[in-house]
């Protein structure tokens, strides 16, 4: 069982949970691919979905998953809310709580407010990203899909390419496959590389190369201008040509390895189109699994909540 209210990072979810969550969303994911989309693990519960940054992919599949288990959902945009009258994110959570919802599922531009605000919610909080610091379910999502397509995690050479520096995406998979006993490569420019992320257990290469021979998994991530000052590379053409993943750097990578993206992709930037469509691209994979963990996430936090209430 879950040993908390909240699912807000895999810095803190042990082992135990994460095994627990990825097996729960395999059963998941057998029922959707059966076109099971009915359950009624959440009827009578609310899932409220407080975004501060725009999403496609992660509310979009939370809302999916609340509603394939039974729940009302609600969507907040930030834009749209009382958020640009003032109110603190404690009086949203609070104004939250005494509407009776059960789940706060919060994407938030700021490091740490989903910690900051489930201490002051009786709601569950499930971060949907929180600034450049952890994006648990979409790690959780990658490791449902490298499990689903290997059998196992531990023991996998896991390449990780891309904007480390400003991806959350890089550290909860970071934290996530070293739990489970993954190695896990890390490779981009210099300016785009975290100070001391070795000192988690990332294994820092020198190249594309060495990052990618011989590896499982190569995932890209994507360019984050949006995060990014001026200069952390000269161009999107120069940063393709040196950095970005194309069928001959695939070619050094494990026999049947797999090739994967958070998502969105930057077509010809991170990864070329042949790879990305290639036959060993996970990436359509990934999305299914993005709503089967966020089912099983949902499930096991009601789960713990029954049997606590």
């Amino acid at each position: 069982m879950l040993q908390s209210k909240d699912l807000v990072g895999l810095i803190e979810t042990s082992r135990e949970e994460i095994v627990e969550i990825l097996d729960t969303a395999a059963n998941m994911k057998k029922l959707l691919k059966q076109g099971i989309k009915k359950l009624p693990h959440l009827q009578g519960k609310t899932v409220t979905i407080l975004f501060y940054e725009n999403s496609t992919r992660t509310r979009t599949s939370f809302e999916l998953a609340a509603k394939y288990l039974g729940a009302t959902t609600i969507n907040i945009s930030a834009d749209s809310s009382s958020v640009k009258k003032g109110e603190t994110l404690i009086d949203t959570g609070k104004t939250l709580d005494a509407m009776q919802n059960d789940f706060i599922v919060m994407r938030h531009p700021m490091a740490g407010a989903p910690h900051f605000l489930s201490r002051h919610v009786k709601a569950g909080v499930v971060n949907g990203g929180d600034g450049m610091n952890e994006h648990p379910t979409q790690a959780l999502l990658d490791m449902c899909t490298m499990r689903e397509h290997f059998g196992h995690i531990e023991g996998l050479k896991v390449a990780i390419l891309g904007d480390i520096k400003h991806s959350r995406v890089a550290k909860s998979n970071l934290v996530g496959l070293r739990k489970l006993g993954a190695e896990v490569r890390m490779y981009a420019p210099e300016t785009l590389i975290p100070k001391e992320i070795d000192k988690m257990g990332a294994k820092l290469c020198s190249s594309r190369e060495e990052a990618v021979e011989g590896a499982d998994v190569v995932m890209g991530l994507r360019i984050q201008l949006e995060r990014q000052q001026a200069g952390a590379f000269p161009s999107l053409n120069e940063y393709a040509e040196f950095y970005g993943v194309n069928e001959r750097i695939l070619s050094l990578a494990a026999k049947n390895s797999v090739v994967m993206h958070p998502g969105p992709v930057n077509r010809g930037v991170e990864l070329t189109s042949s790879v990305i469509d290639g036959s060993n691209s996970l990436i359509d994979d990934q999305v299914l699994s993005g709503v089967a963990v966020r089912m099983a996430i949902l499930f096991l936090l009601t789960q713990r909540a029954n049997k606590i209430g």
